[in-house]
């Protein structure tokens, strides 16, 4: 009868996870032994809100992977492990957890989770080489903008080149009339 509780926390444990994994844009596992608590709060605050940090045990967080349908992360689930849970941009959280772990080498990155699939931390480390998506989407912009200017000057161009052949034709038309006049006048003297 003692143990019934025991298990109602850990069923209560892989069903949180469970929503973790399923409600995270990407999540990042990392072995955090030997950093102070001190460290891993510090590590915390520059992950923003937008990312969750939490330690797990393994077995459970196995299951909940599991049961949250994603494979491949198996291997990664050995020594003590704490799970990174993304809910914003994944390529800021892994540039944060990229330069934490360069300034405390006992933080190392096992792999992660991207789009429902398992990556090693070779693609997290791509992943953190990424501009962020702000700044994706202002050079898109920034392009989109040069085409749309490349596109009204060309659309112009025609307009333009009418506009001054129908003067250069108003032009020739006065001179010509100008001239005649002037023929007309001279033959009257």
């Amino acid at each position: 009868m003692a143990d019934k509780p025991v298990r109602d926390d850990k069923a209560t444990a892989v069903a949180e996870l469970t929503e973790s994994f399923r409600g995270s844009t990407a999540t990042v596992l990392t072995e955090y032994r030997g950093l102070t608590v001190a460290q891993l709060k510090t590590l915390r605050r520059s992950l923003g809100r937008e990312t969750t940090y939490a330690v797990a045990k393994n077995t459970l967080a196995k299951r909940a992977a599991t049961d949250a349908g994603i494979s491949g992360l198996d291997d990664l689930f050995s020594g003590p492990t704490a799970l990174a849970f993304v809910s914003g941009d994944p390529v800021e959280a892994a540039k944060s957890l990229r330069e934490f772990a360069k300034a405390h080498p006992l933080l190392v990155i096992k792999g992660g989770v991207f789009e429902g699939k398992a990556i090693s931390a070779d693609e997290v480390r791509r992943l953190a080489d990424l501009e962020s998506r702000e700044v994706l989407l202002a050079k898109l912009a920034g392009a989109m903008k040069g085409s749309l200017s490349k596109a009204a000057s060309l659309f112009q161009a025609p307009l333009s080149k009418t506009v001054r052949t129908v003067q250069a034709l108003a032009d020739k038309r006065a001179e010509a009339s100008g001239s005649a006049a002037e023929e007309s006048g001279s033959a009257a003297e």
